[in-house]
C-alpha cells in the first residue's frame, strides 16, 4: 500500500540512529503545455516525490536527498545520511533546532495540479495562433504549472505543511523570415489571470516597431528598464545579499575596514527592497526549508518562521541574508531568504510607456539574459540585450536597434536612476524558472552603459 507523506516523514525520523533530524518532503506535479510555429507541440504532467534526510550527531550534520515513496528508500536516505553525519566536519552554523509542534494542515493530502488548468487558456492560445498565422507572424512558447506541497517533520517536534502553486509562461514573436523577434513572460498562481490575447498584441506592437531598425553605436544612453529587466537585476543584487560573505569583505556589501554596510545608504531616497511570505499575489512559504548548508542557507534553521523583512528601506540597506550564525557573526537579527521579493519607489507613478514618453532620445531594452558578474566587489554586472532593444526620439519608440553587450552594477542603478513607475508584478527572464515571484517597477536611466554591440538576435 503506498506510503502517505506523513507516513514516510515519521517512519524517517523512526528509524534514523543520529542524535536529531531533519526531514523535507516535497510532492511535485507539475503540467505544461509547449507550442513553435503556431502550432502545439507537447503537453504533459509529471509526478515527483523527493525527500531530503539531515542527521545530526553533535554539532556535525549530513544530508542526503533522493526520490522515496517506499519506506524502504526511505531507509537508504536515512542510513546514508546518519553515516556520513558521523565522519561529516564539525558544522560552522550549529545551533539548536528549532522546536515546534504540529501545524494546523499536517494531515492533509498534498493539492496536485493538472492539463486542466489551461482549460480556460487553451481555446484562446488556438485563437491567437490563428490570427499571427494570418497576419504573418510566428509564436513559440510555453506555459508551466507546479504545485509543490512541502511536508517538514523534525525531532524536536516540527510537522510543518505549506502548499505552494508556481505558474509561468513566455512567448516569443517572429516574422517569418525570422529576423525580428520580441518576447513577453509573466508569473501566476493558476492562470486565470493571464490574458493570451493582450500578450499577443503586445508582440504584434513590438515586431510592427521593428519594421525599421537604426544603427546607433554603443555607448550611455538615456534607457527606459521594464519592470522584467528591473527584476533580471535587482534579484542579482538580492542573491548576492549575503552577510557572511559581505563581512568578509567580499561582497559590494562589505564595508571598508571591515563588517557590512547595514545601515549605510547605498540607493537613492524612496527605494523600497523587501520581502513578505504573505504578500498578496506574492505568497510564498513562510518557514525555513534548509536542505543543504552554505553562506546563505543553514539546515540548522529549518522551520524558522520568516516574516516581512526589508533588506532597503528609504534608500538604506537594513538587512542582508542572515542565517542564525551569520547573525550572531554581524550581530544582526536572523533574517533569511524569503521567495519573493519586491522593489518599490516612494512617488513612482504611471507605467513603462510613461516613462518612454518622457524621454527626447534614448532607448527602450525589453528584456536580458546570459547575465554574469564581473566584479563582485561592486557587483558589476555583464550580459547581453535581447529580442528587442528600440530608439526612442521625442518621447515615441520609432524602430529597432541591434542588440548590446551591457556592463551595470544593479546596486549603483539604485542611486543614478532618475524616473520609476508604480510597481506592478512582472517576471525575471533570466530567473524565473528559479524564482518567479517578483513586483517590480519600471526604471529610467540617464546613462545605461551599452559597451559594446552584439551580433545576436
Amino acid at each position: 500500500m503506498p506510503r502517505t507523506p506523513q507516513q514516510l516523514v515519521e517512519h524517517a525520523l523512526a528509524t534514523t540512529r543520529a542524535d536529531q533530524c531533519v526531514v523535507v518532503l516535497r510532492d511535485s506535479t507539475r503540467a505544461n503545455l509547449r507550442w513553435a510555429g503556431n502550432t502545439l507541440t507537447t503537453n504533459g504532467v509529471m509526478h515527483d516525490v523527493v525527500l531530503t534526510v539531515v542527521s545530526f550527531v553533535g554539532d556535525r550534520s549530513a544530508s542526503v536527498t533522493g526520490s522515496a515513496v517506499t519506506a524502504k528508500q526511505v531507509d537508504a536516505l536515512v542510513a546514508a545520511a546518519d553515516a556520513h553525519a558521523t565522519t561529516a566536519p564539525r558544522a560552522g552554523d550549529a545551533a539548536p533546532l528549532v522546536e515546534g509542534g504540529q501545524g494546523p494542515d499536517w494531515d492533509e493530502a498534498p493539492v496536485p495540479t493538472s492539463i486542466g488548468v489551461y482549460d480556460a487558456l487553451a481555446p484562446a492560445l488556438g485563437d491567437v495562433f490563428e490570427r499571427a498565422q494570418s497576419e504573418g507572424r510566428l509564436l513559440y512558447g510555453f506555459v508551466d504549472h507546479d504545485m509543490t506541497t512541502t511536508y517538514v517533520g523534525s525531532s524536536t517536534g516540527l510537522r510543518l505543511r505549506h502548499v505552494q502553486p508556481t505558474g509561468h509562461y513566455g512567448i516569443t514573436g517572429k516574422d517569418t523570415t525570422l529576423t525580428r523577434s520580441a518576447w513577453v513572460g509573466g508569473a501566476t498562481r493558476d492562470f486565470a489571470d493571464v490574458d493570451v490575447t493582450a500578450l499577443d498584441a503586445e508582440l504584434s506592437q513590438r515586431l510592427s516597431w521593428a519594421e525599421r531598425t537604426i544603427e546607433i553605436p554603443a555607448g550611455r544612453y538615456d534607457t527606459v528598464l521594464p519592470p522584467t529587466a528591473v527584476a533580471d537585476l535587482t534579484l542579482y543584487a538580492y542573491r548576492r545579499a549575503g552577510a557572511r560573505v559581505a563581512h568578509d569583505g567580499q561582497s559590494v556589501y562589505s564595508r571598508p575596514g571591515g563588517g557590512t554596510r547595514i545601515g549605510d545608504r547605498i540607493a537613492r531616497p524612496g527605494v523600497h527592497l523587501h520581502s513578505d511570505p504573505s504578500r498578496p499575489g506574492l505568497e510564498a512559504q513562510p518557514f525555513v526549508t534548509a536542505t543543504s548548508s552554505g553562506p546563505e542557507s543553514s539546515v540548522f534553521d529549518t522551520g524558522l518562521p520568516l516574516g516581512p523583512t526589508d533588506w532597503i528601506r528609504d534608500g538604506n540597506l537594513t538587512s542582508l541574508l542572515q542565517t542564525r550564525a551569520s547573525a550572531a557573526l554581524t550581530d544582526q537579527p536572523a533574517t533569511p531568504v524569503v521567495d519573493n521579493l519586491v522593489l518599490d519607489v516612494a512617488g513612482g507613478a504611471g507605467t513603462t510607456e510613461d516613462l518612454v514618453a518622457g524621454v527626447d532620445r534614448g532607448l527602450l531594452v525589453t528584456c536580458l539574459w546570459y547575465i554574469r558578474e564581473v566584479d563582485p566587489q561592486t557587483l558589476l554586472l555583464t550580459g547581453l540585450t535581447r529580442d528587442g532593444v528600440y530608439a526612442i526620439e521625442d518621447g515615441e519608440v520609432v524602430g529597432a536597434v541591434s542588440n548590446f553587450r551591457f556592463n551595470e552594477s544593479p546596486v549603483d542603478l539604485l542611486r543614478r536612476f532618475t524616473h520609476a513607475s508604480a510597481a506592478g508584478p512582472t517576471f525575471s527572464r533570466e530567473w524565473g524558472d528559479e524564482f518567479s515571484r517578483t513586483e517590480m517597477p519600471a526604471l529610467r536611466v540617464p546613462d545605461f552603459n551599452m559597451s559594446s554591440r552584439s551580433l545576436a538576435r
